[in-house]
């Protein structure tokens, strides 16, 4: 079995943003009643007054204010699935998992329309709370050990916060350049592991680069 991430490893952007942006222009009032309250939030996050899953799950609730939103999901979907790696396509396969933060509602229609299995961060849509874990860094090792998931082949992820999964994989491997470029996983030296575990703890996306 292939395990993969979503954003920024076979999607080449967050979708979860992406669809936010995509009601936010079909509702253009969210930009005034939704808009300054994300940013404020994510100034609190940085300066450390708001935890991750907070921050996380007051932005997922702009799902809430989407009355329409089977419809406005798979028409998201209709534009924005070419965007799908190509490399991604090229090998995928039916026992494929796509494991991601971004909220089920967003990751689930795509999944099906690849043919593939998914587990994303359960949101409540009516009530704007979580019904799971925010399915980041060390919760994604922890769910495929806890449901007994088979050996993982490969592991395909565009963060070192995801270190811990890729850990359980026979071979993982580093997506980047916005989904376009695949790379072995880095060897992390002890010194690396410590800032990896200390960024995936502030809950901030953690790329090579830095």
């Amino acid at each position: 079995m292939n395990v993969y991430d979503f954003d920024g490893t076979i999607f080449p952007t967050d979708c979860s943003i992406g669809f936010c942006l995509w009601c936010m222009k079909k509702r253009p009032k969210m930009w005034f009643t939704f808009g300054p309250k994300v940013i404020g939030n994510i100034i609190k996050r940085k300066m450390g007054k708001m935890p991750e899953y907070l921050m996380q799950r007051e932005f997922f609730g702009y799902l809430t204010q989407i009355d329409d939103f089977d419809e406005q999901i798979e028409r998201y979907w209709d534009k924005n699935e070419k965007k799908i790696a190509p490399w991604y396509l090229a090998q995928k396969r039916p026992d494929d998992l796509i494991i991601s933060a971004s909220p089920d509602c967003i990751i689930a229609p795509i999944a099906k329309r690849l043919g593939v299995n998914h587990m994303a961060t359960e949101f409540d849509r009516k009530y704007g709370v979580f019904l799971s874990n925010l399915m980041y860094a060390q919760e994604k090792a922890q769910y495929m050990i806890d449901n007994g998931f088979p050996m993982i082949e490969n592991f395909y992820s565009d963060s070192l916060a995801d270190t811990p999964l890729a850990l359980c994989a026979e071979k993982a491997h580093l997506v980047k350049n916005k989904a376009t470029t695949v790379v072995d996983w880095p060897d992390l030296d002890d010194e690396t592991l410590r800032k990896v575990h200390e960024k995936v703890d502030t809950g901030w996306t953690i790329h090579l680069e830095e």
